[in-house]
């Protein structure tokens, strides 16, 4: 009921972010391949942050 107060968490914010990129590279993907693959990395960097959360948290 009350979620907007929730706080959230490290790995929350790193997917928003992940799938915000990734949105962003296939959106350049028709126009600028360069572009596209360099927020790919970017993507691919985030993504290799939320594994190692994941993976400290167990």
């Amino acid at each position: 009921m009350f979620s907007i107060f929730k706080k959230k968490s490290p790995v929350d914010k790193l997917q928003k972010k992940y799938d915000q990129l990734m949105k962003e590279a296939h959106s350049l993907s028709t126009v600028n391949r360069a572009a596209s693959d360099q927020k790919y990395a970017l993507a691919d960097e985030v993504n290799k942050e939320i594994d190692a959360l994941i993976q400290q948290s167990k």
